[in-house]
Parts: C-alpha cells; structure tokens; sequence
C-alpha cells in the first residue's frame, strides 16, 4: 500500500502532534536538578571530609597527651608526697600551737610585770630593812627599780648626757622581732607613753 504523503512529512506532523516541548523542557530541569544535587552531595561529602580528618587530628592529639600523663604519673609518688605534705601540716599546726601558748605565758609575764611596776611606783621605797638602803636617795632607788622593770619588758632608756633627762627609749619585742627607738619629748604626758610602750610590747 503506496502512502499519499511522503513518510518523512508524515513522521513530522506526528511529531508536532504529540507537542514533546513541555517534556523536553521538564527533563532539561529534572537534569539541571541531578547536577545541582550532585554538586551539593560533593560539597557536603568533602566538608564531611574535612571534618572527620579534624576530628581524627584531634584524637590523636588527646590520645598523645594521655600516654604522656599516664607514664610520667606514679601513684607511688603521689601518695608518698601526700604523706609529706600531710606531715608538714601537722608540724606547722604544732608550730603555731607552741607560739601561741608562749604568747600568752608572754602576755601574762608582761602582766604581771606591769603590776608590779605599778606598785612600787605606789609604795616607793617606803619599809626597806636595810639601814644602808635607807640611807640612799629614795629617788635613786624608785628610779633604779623603774630602770629595771622597764629592762625586763625590753624597755632600755637613755638619759640626755647635756641635762640628765630621759630623752630616748629603746622598745625589743623578741616575740615579733621588731625593734622601735623613740624619743622622749616633755610635750607627751607619762601616760601616753606608757600606753605606747605597753601596745609596742
């Protein structure tokens, strides 16, 4: 059976018929997408990459610095030298016990010397026996007393070789170490001085 159109013209217009345009534009996206997903999945898989060699890096690292601690730590070492620590602490607690019982034996020492100084200062050089002693300047004697009181609380005091006046003082406190030397002025009363003396010492 002959055709009364050429075949060519015929399989055109069958083409043209099915109108593929729609269709070949669809799959040209569909493929544009693939490509832009593949291009995607690339990326994502590369920086996926990257982040596994860090990590990677990283725990070799830390894998590294353990070993290291590991064998320089002696549990041997560590508990002899919380002995020795523990030691010392209670040697330094036995320390600061001992100074502070000498404080107060101190203290009261101190106390105690201050009381007698102040009574003799009331009694002066009344009621001494001996015939000799009485026969002295009483102000010598309350003024040797005075000196002597004053030397056993660390107090050594110097006269004024132009009048003859107590014109410095020199104050030792052997608990803390310290040494002070303070000039006497007439403008201070006995009291403040006193109360100075008693606080530095």
């Amino acid at each position: 059976m002959l055709l009364d159109e050429d075949p060519a013209t015929l399989i055109h217009h069958t083409i043209n018929n099915f109108n593929t345009a729609p269709d070949k534009l669809a799959i040209s996206r569909i493929q544009s997408n693939v490509s832009s997903l593949e291009q995607e999945r690339d990326r994502r898989l590369r920086e996926a990459e990257t982040a596994l060699k860090k990590l990677s890096r990283q725990l070799n690292t830390q894998q590294t610095q353990y070993e290291e601690l590991s064998s320089t730590h002696s549990s041997s070492a560590h508990a002899s030298e919380i002995a020795r620590l523990d030691t010392q602490k209670f040697r330094i607690a036995k320390a600061t016990s001992d100074l502070e019982m000498e404080t107060e034996r101190l203290s009261s020492q101190a106390a105690d010397l201050a009381g007698r100084l102040q009574e003799l200062e009331l009694q002066g050089v009344e009621g001494m026996a001996d015939e000799a002693a009485r026969r002295r300047d009483p102000v010598d004697d309350e003024v040797l007393l005075r000196l002597s009181v004053y030397r056993s609380l660390g107090i050594d005091l110097e006269r004024d070789d132009k009048d003859g006046e107590f014109c410095k003082a020199v104050v030792r406190n052997d608990r803390k170490g310290d040494v002070h030397v303070v000039n006497i002025d007439k403008k201070f009363s006995r009291f403040f001085y006193a109360n100075y003396f008693w606080q530095t010492i």
